[in-house]
């Protein structure tokens, strides 16, 4: 089993020493949250359960590919990802171009969490109608995996037309970076199957998790498709010994953890829990 840290539980001053010294204690990746833009009246959560945001409109926000090309350029092995990205909020032109570049200044690190966002005021802030984001993702997603991986693309679609166009270079990784979707209601999870390299769920305990993963499995036997292709990627905060053992019995591939409660003590925290995780530093 994988581990990455979840930058976002950090203040963004420390983010580039959090990420060096996670890259030094051996976790494999790093995680960074992304919106476009927070409304001051918003609504709902991402965490199942919850009907609070889980951040004020206030919270300082960056474009998430220059922060990760700006960590890619000062480490060298730790992969780089987005937990996650609001690709439905771009056009597939700017989206496929900010994935492709994340990937090619980090030599092939890019790990690329997608999904069609919880927050309906942003969608409606950015001048998009909510009820559209699960179509209009659908179609991007569609649109960027030809943009990396054919020479000429002519697209005709419900949200997006153009005609013949080449978008070059191409990413490393290929056909494209790993897509990770994120989401627990039934059109994310077949999403994942249907369209992700994996899928990408937060706040989970190995209890909760457990009829997600049976709805996955189901899923893709439903699709005749290969298990042992398809990535697992769980947020659980910072589990015990028992948890983390549960957690690779049921076959998840990663876990993104959060090892601290203040900002000040997360390079303690991660160090720690490397050591409870079994991790091998440099």
């Amino acid at each position: 089993m994988k581990f990455g840290v979840a930058l976002g539980a950090a203040h963004p001053a420390v983010h580039l020493t959090l990420t060096e010294a996670a890259e030094r204690l051996g976790y494999e990746s790093i995680w960074m949250p992304e919106h476009l833009v927070f409304p001051v009246e918003m609504g709902g959560s991402p965490f199942p359960g919850s009907d609070h945001p889980p951040v004020p409109p206030t919270t300082p926000v960056f474009d998430v590919f220059g922060w990760l090309c700006f960590l890619a350029a000062k480490t060298e092995r730790i992969r780089l990802g987005t937990n996650v990205y609001l690709l439905g909020l771009r056009h597939p032109f700017v989206a496929a171009r900010a994935i492709q570049t994340l990937d090619l200044v980090s030599n092939g690190r890019a790990e690329i969490g997608i999904g069609a966002g919880w927050l309906r005021e942003e969608w409606l802030a950015a001048g998009f109608d909510p009820a559209t984001r699960g179509r209009r993702l659908d179609e991007a997603i569609a649109v960027c995996k030809r943009l990396w991986s054919e020479d000429v693309v002519e697209h005709h679609g419900g949200f997006y037309d153009f005609e013949r166009v080449a978008f070059e270079p191409k990413p490393i990784q290929r056909p494209w970076p790993p897509l990770h979707v994120g989401g627990e209601s039934e059109a994310a999870l077949r999403r994942a199957v249907l369209y992700g390299e994996g899928w990408l769920g937060l706040g989970h305990t190995p209890e909760t998790v457990v009829p997600l993963l049976e709805r996955l499995r189901g899923i893709r036997l439903e699709y005749e498709l290969d298990h042992e292709a398809f990535c697992v990627t769980v947020g659980a905060g910072r589990p015990s010994r028992s948890e983390l053992a549960r957690f690779e019995e049921l076959g998840v591939d990663r876990l993104i953890v959060t090892p601290w409660t203040r900002t000040r003590e997360a390079v303690a925290g991660i160090e720690s829990f490397a050591e409870t995780a079994g991790l091998t530093a440099d």
